[in-house]
């Protein structure tokens, strides 16, 4: 044994800091021979090479070491020695550099994807770990805010995309990064964001793109418990760590819950010619979903592998990672990415109770957190609805693309988009379900922006190098007349106005309401609908929109401020459809009152919503057909109300929304909705 080292033990997993030195563990069953490197620099050869033999530094698959007189701050990585026999699942490769799946922070100074590709030894140009020690920051009494989900608006961004853009008026050095985002936060609380949804920011591999481009959208995870470094605008790893945490401080500070979209259904290992940087090289088999013969990787996830996330290893350290954002980078909650790959056993074959999801539904550290499942795969499974547990938020693939063809015109859609308008109890029938855990959206990071929704019929991925053959073929979009830009003004203001449609819609409906990036000032990725590649001007929030759609961004501000004020909005029970109780409701109607038009060749919707307890009564009245319809209007439920104009999407942007107080007050008994608009009424004095 080395006498300038300790045996260890197996536990804590990773590194762990003592006042005396360092413990690290790492798993692996099959390797036959563990080196743990120990660097000075991070672009130099090891500084320390200490071998771990099987009788000293092995307890059952765990391999252990404790280094004294080392601190946080120590750059580290491994070498695993084992068999390399592919058919048997082995891909053990001691020339290969190896990233602890358990590291805090990653330097990827030098790093070459290639490297880890092709055959030699990659030693300078790996990827390393760092020691963090993770108790080592003041958070000054940070309080999760604990919003519930019925007052919950999420805001999906990209922490580089939304202040890199050279106009964001962000300091320069900050720009793209966590202390950036901290100077937006005004803007984020101004406009009734109380939850943003990070997408990818666990530290991932910005090389994984084809013809020399950037991956910008980071579901290629490498590290699941470092924060991105290059989202930091300090070079030193365990200043990107803080500075994480600085940003969480601040959002909660503001009131604003932090929610990450995490990637466990795949890595950015990719297929059996992708690089070998952690999993692979230490334990193919427990890590991924081989295919029969072994030597291929089953691809549920379309990124070439599949994460292995019910065998017990790998359920250890997915709980172990969510038990480490939360407990001490102090988030809200997690998204998970492909969430249907993780009910798949070892063999790929979906199960009834898949035990890693149940531990998340059930872990008392997890209690507290927002869990939201995208309830689907790239292998078929389609689970919206059926996701197993009681906790599961889901994202409503139907509320997108109802809604959207409702607003695009398409016949046979009303009475989906009444099931959606009630908070989906079709596709959700539990009688005790939550209509807040349907996280309704109309876009997301994965496909259109509301902007290029209503400006393209179709896709314009060019710019990818793939022939266009890349991102989704069906959008329900619609051009209003011209593809792309245009100078016609009557065409511009159509697209205005349907854009306000999706705004009315996405917030009035019950549920979670989930707005993307820029959507609210009419951000455009000119027609790209997977810009996953894109870190340019292309993707990036342009702050020069907010002046030119002011109008827009005040009228989505006034929807969030009005909806989140209404107890309506805020129910945790599914609407009642009946006037004969006394609990909060919900009633159809057409043009005509109690009559609506289920029909396929139907356009237009009208519903009134009444919360008897807190004197709420409001008419919304929707249509979709090309040209205007006269609506019956019911009389108010109080003696001496009358109908308030709040929202009539027909109008100049401006004059679009009123707030009740200043509502232009509605005395006949009809209301004339213009083609292609969405008028909402309140009841008042």
């Amino acid at each position: 044994m080395n006498p300038d080292v300790l045996s260890g033990q197996s536990f804590p997993l990773g590194a762990t800091v003592y006042p005396d030195g360092v413990n690290f563990s790492i798993f692996s069953k099959n390797a036959e021979v563990m080196e743990l490197l120990l660097f000075d620099a991070p672009v130099s050869k090891p500084t320390r090479v200490i071998q771990l033999n099987s009788q000293a530094h092995r307890t059952y698959y765990y391999w252990h070491v404790f280094v004294p007189d080392i601190k946080a701050g120590q750059i580290y990585a491994y070498r695993a020695y084992g068999p390399f026999a592919p058919e048997r699942g082995y891909r053990f490769d001691g020339t290969k550099v190896l990233l602890d799946p358990y590291t805090r922070a990653v330097i990827d100074d030098n790093y070459s994807r290639e490297a880890a590709i092709a055959p030699g030894d990659n030693c300078d140009r790996a990827l390393k770990g760092v020691v963090v020690n993770p108790s080592d920051y003041n958070w000054e009494g940070d309080k999760p805010p604990s919003i519930p989900y019925a007052a919950t608006v999420i805001y999906e961004l990209h922490v580089r995309g939304f202040t890199r853009h050279p106009n964001s008026g962000v300091t320069p050095v900050k720009r793209g990064t966590y202390a950036g985002l901290i100077e937006k936060i005004p803007y984020l609380k101004d406009l009734g964001i109380t939850a943003v949804e990070l997408m990818p920011v666990q530290q991932f591999d910005e090389q994984g793109a084809p013809s020399n481009l950037t991956n910008y959208w980071g579901y290629s995870p490498v590290a699941f418990f470092a924060p991105h470094n290059r989202y930091s605008s300090q070079p030193d790893p365990l200043a990107v760590v803080n500075e994480f945490r600085d940003l969480v401080k601040a959002l909660h500070h503001a009131g604003i819950e932090v929610i990450l979209d995490v990637v466990f259904n795949h890595t950015d290992e990719s297929d059996r010619n992708g690089p070998t940087l952690s999993f692979r090289g230490l334990e193919n088999p427990a890590y991924y979903i081989l295919e029969a013969n072994k030597v291929n990787y089953a691809n549920y996830s379309g990124c070439g592998n599949t994460f292995n996330g019910n065998h017990s290893i790998v359920r250890q350290l997915i709980l172990d990672c969510l038990r480490y954002w939360v407990s001490q980078m102090h988030v809200d909650g997690f998204r998970f990415d492909l969430a249907s790959v993780l009910s798949r056993d070892e063999s790929g074959q979906p199960l009834e109770n898949p035990p890693i999801l149940w531990s998340i539904e059930s872990d008392p550290v997890l209690a507290g957190t927002k869990i939201i499942a995208e309830a689907w795969d790239a292998g078929g499974l389609y689970q919206v609805g059926t996701f197993i547990g009681d906790r599961f938020c889901q994202w409503n693939g139907p509320f997108r693309d109802d809604v959207r063809r409702f607003v695009k015109g398409d016949s046979g859609t009303v009475e989906a988009l009444a099931a959606r308008i009630m908070g989906s109890p079709d596709i959700y029938p539990q009688s005790d379900r939550d209509p807040n855990r349907s996280i309704n959206f109309v876009t997301c990071h994965d496909g259109f922006t509301l902007n290029d929704l209503v400006s393209y019929n179709s896709k314009h991925n060019e710019a990818n190098g793939e022939d266009n053959h890349d991102g989704a073929n069906d959008n329900y979009s619609w051009n209003c007349g011209e593809e792309g830009k245009t100078d016609n003004l009557a065409i511009e203001a159509l697209r205005q106005r349907q854009i306000k449609n999706f705004l009315t819609i996405l917030f009035l409906a019950q549920g979670t309401p989930m707005l993307l990036m820029g959507d609210e000032v009419r951000r455009s990725q000119q027609g790209n609908n997977n810009a996953y590649c894109q870190d340019n001007e292309l993707s990036w929030f342009d702050w020069g929109n907010l002046n030119k759609y002011a109008d827009l961004r005040h009228f989505t501000k006034c929807l969030i401020d009005f909806t989140q004020a209404k107890a309506i909005f805020r129910q945790e029970k599914i609407l009642a459809t009946t006037t004969t109780t006394k609990a909060p409701q919900i009633i159809w109607h057409g043009i005509h009152l109690g009559q609506p038009d289920w029909g396929d060749d139907s356009h237009s919707l009208a519903f009134s919503l009444h919360h008897p307890e807190c004197n709420e009564h409001l008419h919304v009245m929707l249509n979709a057909y090309w040209r205007s319809l006269t609506f019956d209007l019911p009389p108010p439920r109080q003696p001496g109300d009358c109908w308030h104009r709040i929202v009539d999407t027909a109008l100049p942007t401006s004059e679009s929304f009123c707030f009740p107080k200043a509502a232009s007050p509605i005395k006949e008994g009809k209301y004339e909705v213009a083609a292609r608009a969405s008028v909402v009424l309140m009841a008042g004095r």
